[in-house]
């Protein structure tokens, strides 16, 4: 039996005005846990959607070799049926079905006369579930799940099709840490069991926590690939192959010269909009001008709803207390109010609200700001060339043009252009929920240098993550976030992750 279970040689794929993948190859042996990594924009996902037929046999040069048989797979389905199955970032499952009928949806369990025998189906998912560790009734609809969960009944679904290689495109992007633990661990079994994983994630400490071997990509091209159990594999060699160089830092530094109060926010009290329950608690905060402020808090803390509620009470009801902008108290009752009172926030989720995914650049950098280029209710399309061409260049966005559909970008660049269209509104206070989410490294450092640029130009930053580290690295001062309420606040100089996760785990009555 071979060695490698997979063989990708010279694979070459190209879209019109773009080469995104140029002669690379991957060899992957059997039983590992194989990591890929890269810049956004480096040509990962691409690779693995030649391997699971996504782009089918003959949209690209090269050959691929699974199990010792060269394949030339038309579709998912062919790669299915030779054992590969393939996770996306954006978990592929119907929210209104049940987790079996997920499980076998286009592999129904059938009985007599071809109807559907549920009661096989049912049992077999309640295996399934078991075998990833998911006590969960498979009568459940996948929609009442939390996103860690979905991701099991992904990893369910694929065994069910006796799965031989699996692959996992940012599989923890979204995840707690607890989720991301009990994911790695489950790969871990799966290993156990005989199963190839490929893994693609920009999360390096999970990498060298779990990966047998690291195919490094830079530009469409296979740069080396690491055997992660020899002396002197880690992170920095990682990021190395990955940005070409040293990175002196993980975090620009910075020079911090808070000026006066722009934002302060006082007893702000928020409801769940289906529920009779709070979701912020009388929360207050300041923010000033040059000044980068974090707010650090778990999973349902409230630190979205804030945001959200704060930016034109997008979120939210029966919304109380009180928003000054240098001192004199304001309105913002609506989005549009919001940012006339110079207020932008960019979500936590690009795709699904910070972006128009099939539109281009030109568009979605202009959509939050279109009253500055147009007159009598015509927009000046020569200007709003220009001023994307500007975020283009200054934001060094990774397009051909600026009329590249936003769908097509990589992740870091998408997040670019969120950034680009909130710049133009020109606002005082920027709030960035998760900026650096499913990013590399050289996205981040890249995004972490705008900030500072936004903060030496006199511009108020609100930064809301999930990475302590993150906090720690970027901002002045970090508010800590306990359901609803805040906790603690704490400049960064006297701050650490333990001392930061005490404040996030106050009690409530604690709190004050």
């Amino acid at each position: 039996m071979d060695e490698n279970i997979l063989e990708m040689r010279s694979i070459t794929k190209t879209f019109p005005g773009v080469k995104a993948l140029s002669d690379v190859s991957l060899a992957v042996r059997r039983g590992d846990v194989h990591a890929i990594c890269g810049e956004n924009g480096a040509g990962k996902s691409t690779l693995m959607k030649v391997l699971s037929g996504v782009y089918p046999a003959g949209s690209y040069d090269g050959e691929i070799v699974f199990d010792g048989q060269v394949c030339r797979f038309s579709g998912i389905r062919d790669s299915e049926h030779a054992g590969i199955a393939i996770i996306h970032q954006e978990l592929a499952l119907v929210p209104f079905l049940s987790i079996a009928e997920n499980i076998f949806l286009g592999n129904e369990r059938r009985g007599r006369a071809g109807l559907i025998d549920w009661n096989k189906a049912n049992a077999e998912a309640a295996e399934l579930l078991a075998s990833v560790g998911l006590a969960e009734n498979p009568l459940t609809p996948v929609g009442q799940l939390g996103v860690g969960k979905q991701q099991l009944v992904e990893i369910a679904k694929a065994l069910s099709k006796d799965v031989k290689l699996l692959i996992l495109d940012e599989p923890t992007a979204a995840l707690n840490d607890t989720d991301s633990a009990h994911l790695l661990s489950l790969l871990r079994r799966l290993q156990q069991r005989g199963i190839t994983s490929i893994m693609i994630s920009h999360k390096l400490n999970e990498i060298t926590a779990i990966a047998d071997h690291t195919t490094v990509i830079r530009d469409g091209q296979t740069v080396e690939t690491l055997d992660m159990s020899q002396p002197g594999v880690d992170q920095d060699r990682i990021i190395r192959g990955m940005v070409g160089r040293d990175l002196e830092s993980y975090y620009p530094e910075r020079e911090s010269h808070p000026g006066e109060e722009v934002l302060r926010v006082e007893d702000w009290t928020v409801k769940h909009p289906s529920q009779d329950r709070l979701v912020v608690d009388h929360a207050s905060f300041t923010v000033r001008a040059g000044e980068v402020v974090g707010i650090a808090g778990l999973m349902g803390a409230g630190r979205t709803e804030l945001a959200m509620s704060i930016f034109g009470r997008s979120y939210g009801r029966d919304i109380s207390g009180r928003i000054f902008m240098h001192g004199r108290e304001v309105k913002a009752r609506t989005v549009s109010e919001a940012i006339d009172r110079g207020i932008a926030y960019a979500t936590e989720d690009r795709k699904k609200y910070g972006l128009n995914l099939i539109e281009d650049i030109r568009r979605n950098v202009s959509a939050a700001a279109l009253g500055k280029l147009s007159r009598r209710g015509w927009v000046n399309g020569n200007e709003e060339t220009r001023v994307a061409e500007d975020s283009r260049r200054d934001m060094n966005i990774k397009a051909p043009s600026v009329s590249s559909i936003v769908g097509k970008l990589s992740g870091g660049n998408q997040q670019k252009v969120v950034l680009s269209k909130w710049l133009f509104t020109d606002p005082e206070v920027l709030i960035l929920d998760e900026p650096t989410r499913g990013i590399d490294v050289g996205a981040k450092y890249e995004i972490y240098t705008i900030i500072n640029k936004l903060v030496a130009a006199g511009k108020a930053v609100v930064v809301i993550s999930s990475e302590l580290p993150e906090l720690l690295g970027i901002c002045d001062r970090i508010y800590t976030l306990s359901a609803g309420r805040i906790t603690g606040e704490l400049p960064v100089r006297e701050a650490t992750q333990e001392s930061l996760m005490v404040l996030m785990t106050k009690e409530k009555e604690l709190a004050a």
